[in-house]
């Protein structure tokens, strides 16, 4: 059973920067894209941004040029780097893998942006 444990969301001032990690139970490798997902109250989850298995990577055009992705396939994580936060990055971040049909999710992390 695969599992993803998100951690590092967190209360940042606009203009500030996180740092998000995603932990999974097992290899990535099998894992046809993984990525960040955030979802705020009274909305819809969106993709914020993800990457293949093939290493291409998909920004939201909301978070192009201040949010990066990446993987580290030895230790089975991705995380994501946010810069220049805005209040309207507030949301709950999930980690989410798809191998095949399946959807694979984390609890989620809060992060807030003050403004």
């Amino acid at each position: 059973q695969v599992q993803l444990v998100e951690s590092g969301g967190g209360l940042v001032q606009a203009g500030g920067s996180l740092r998000l990690s995603c932990a999974a139970s097992g290899s990535i490798v099998s894992f046809n894209a993984m990525g960040w997902y955030r979802q705020a109250p009274g909305k819809q989850r969106e993709l914020v941004t993800d990457i293949t298995s093939t290493g291409r990577i998909n920004y939201a055009d909301s978070v192009k040029g201040r949010f990066t992705i990446s993987r580290d396939r030895a230790k089975n994580t991705v995380t994501l780097q946010m810069n220049s936060l805005k209040p309207e990055d507030t949301s709950v971040y999930y980690c989410g893998a798809n191998r095949g049909p399946l959807m694979y999710w984390g609890q989620g992390t809060q992060v807030t942006v003050s403004s």
